[in-house]
């Protein structure tokens, strides 16, 4: 559960045009204010998540990116512009975030996540939305996740097409966990990047911006969530599906005993700056 935070005269000035709707509200905004997200990938996805999230003032957006700014990235990747080039995309995504909305705390992550340091970077976190390219980074997010019994909500795309839904597999039956989804390491030639095939700009920006409102719900506490349901978006022929996920018997994951959380208290606890 996130902590609620008391909103400024002028956060109930920013803000007037969403608290109106009854899904929000200002506690829901309050809501909002308090929570800690960390966006995994300042790219395609991470860019319109980041934006929608800072604008819709989540209080604290953690960013893991280790990755440069590149001429290639700008077709697709908001957060950046031409005059940042070579530039640390999460020093370019603070800098886009915090001209849009001061009010909400950037804290950036320079370096890459996986088994190694997932757990720590996971823990000061109430909610994780990973927008990362490769299953070993979506694996390591989703086990510090799970074992820390943080919800992730993961969004992927390539081509004109992207799939999305939220774990939290630690609830038990029938929450499905990622690999209930995707049991084994898929094949190097069946998952090329998208130099290699090729994605389309506005596709990311539907899948992000989907995300961004998962995030939120998942803040707010809106159940049903995404948890059990995978979309499948077709953005090219403007199709949405929805298919049920169900939790695979005999999964060796989410069917294993999970460990107590251990550590510091994320909702409180200050998520230290990587260099």
């Amino acid at each position: 559960m996130t902590r609620s935070l008391p909103l400024t005269a002028e956060e109930r000035l920013w803000y007037r045009r969403q608290t109106v709707l009854p899904e929000i509200g200002e506690a829901g905004q309050e809501r909002l204010k308090g929570a800690r997200v960390l966006v995994i990938g300042a790219g395609g996805l991470g860019s319109p998540l980041l934006l929608y999230l800072a604008g819709a003032g989540v209080g604290t957006l953690g960013i893991v990116d280790f990755d440069l700014v590149e001429v290639s990235n700008l077709h697709r990747q908001i957060l950046h512009r031409a005059d940042r080039l070579d530039t640390l995309k999460t020093e370019s995504a603070e800098a886009t975030l915090r001209a849009l909305n001061p009010h909400v705390t950037i804290v950036r992550h320079d370096c890459a996540i996986g088994r190694d340091n997932a757990a720590d970077l996971v823990a000061a976190y109430d909610i994780v939305a990973d927008g990362s390219d490769n299953f070993a980074t979506r694996d390591a997010v989703h086990a510090a996740c799970l074992a820390a019994r943080v919800p992730l909500v993961s969004a992927a795309a390539q081509l004109t097409d992207g799939l999305l839904t939220t774990f939290k597999a630690w609830l038990g039956p029938p929450h499905p966990c990622y690999r209930c989804l995707f049991p084994d390491a898929p094949p190097q030639a069946l998952t090329p990047s998208c130099a290699e095939i090729g994605v389309l700009g506005p596709a990311l920006g539907l899948l992000g911006s989907m995300q961004a409102t998962a995030v939120i719900r998942e803040i707010l506490e809106d159940e049903p969530g995404l948890s059990g349901t995978l979309l499948m978006v077709d953005a090219w022929r403007h199709e949405v599906a929805h298919t049920q996920l169900p939790r695979r018997a005999g999964c060796p994951v989410c069917d294993a005993p999970q460990p107590p959380v251990t550590g510091g208290n994320r909702l409180t606890s200050s998520p230290a700056e990587s260099s």
